[in-house]
């Protein structure tokens, strides 16, 4: 089969296609056909060597494939061969035309989502999920912004947010990008890159402030998101790019709180959690999945330089 493997860490030049043995499940296994594999900035970091995971090399990138059922390997109940499915994590790797993940790693894909679409769950609406669900215990009623809004886990976030009867704000960088937000279901949608758009955002709130922060750029953002708060807010960080300095009684004052987290860190419970809550979200259309762009396997490089390209919006998926 071809898939994409990565021999050493570096640009994103180290993405080759190669011939590889096609897997074979074992024991509690289920090989998937690709359809569609998921492009996330986590697989960028990966590849540069940058990232907290650093796989063995030589590697095959990706955690976010949609495809059929192949073949599964003894003692797997929950799919069967030509089922629709979608993974969260893979043993394997997705960026390849097959991929081998564990029974607990694969979940059905509802007819009315495209393999596309299948192809950007996990990490997005996992990542959203867990964020304003699980680390934020937002509650309907609440306030919720979201930091780029119009990329794929922000599409996500506001998504779920609605969904759990949150006001959403979202930010974004471009006309495309403040549309998508507005499109998808945002209250009040604000241009990142104009000066004092931040006080715009406190005036909407009537300078309350905001009850939750989505936050995926710290290193740039979380010194003035902590002023945003209202009282016992919640800043949830899912991005950063480096270091950042705040003032702590931005948060004292607020009695407001900082929490991190990574999809990696996930328990088998919470991970559990989450997929019944996107499964049920993807069959009932409360979540939708946005796919800006389809690019062949071959040109992984070039998917891994858009996904990381200000402005961005949508999602960026491989088609083997």
């Amino acid at each position: 089969m071809k898939a994409i493997l990565v021999h050493e860490f570096g640009g994103p030049e180290v993405l080759k296609v190669a011939d590889v043995p096609t897997p074979k499940p074992a024991a509690g296994q289920v090989l998937v056909r690709v359809h569609a594999a998921g492009v996330n900035p986590y697989d960028t970091y990966m590849r540069a060597g940058t990232y907290a995971v650093k796989p063995p090399l030589p590697y095959t990138p990706g955690s976010d494939a949609a495809g059929v059922v192949e073949a599964v390997g003894d003692g797997v109940t929950n799919v069967k061969t030509d089922d629709r499915v979608y993974t969260a994590r893979t043993i394997s790797g997705a960026y390849a035309e097959y991929a081998l993940a564990l029974a607990s790693q694969v979940h059905p894909l509802p007819e009315r989502v495209s393999f596309g679409q299948g192809a950007a769950v996990w990490v997005p609406y996992g990542t959203a999920y867990h964020a304003i669900v699980s680390e934020a215990n937002a509650r309907a009623g609440e306030t919720i912004l979201i930091h780029g809004a119009s990329g794929g886990v922000g599409v996500a976030a506001i998504q779920v947010a609605r969904s759990r009867g949150l006001r959403v704000l979202g930010t974004a960088g471009s006309a495309k990008g403040l549309e998508l937000v507005r499109r998808e279901g945002a209250n009040q949608a604000f241009d990142h890159s104009k000066p004092g758009y931040l006080d715009e955002i406190l005036k909407a709130t009537g300078g309350r402030g905001v009850d939750v922060i989505v936050e995926m750029l710290a290193n740039v953002n979380l010194g003035h998101d902590l002023r945003l708060l209202a009282p016992r807010g919640r800043v949830v960080v899912i991005g950063s790019r480096g270091e950042v300095t705040i003032n702590p009684r931005d948060l004292m004052s607020r009695r407001a709180s900082v929490r991190a987290f990574t999809l990696w860190a996930l328990t088998d419970a919470e991970t559990a959690e989450t997929n019944a809550f996107l499964v049920a979200g993807l069959a009932s259309g409360a979540l939708a999945p946005v796919v800006r762009k389809e690019l062949p396997l071959a040109e992984a490089p070039r998917a891994h330089v858009e996904v990381m390209a200000p402005g961005a919006f949508g999602k960026i998926v491989l088609v083997p």
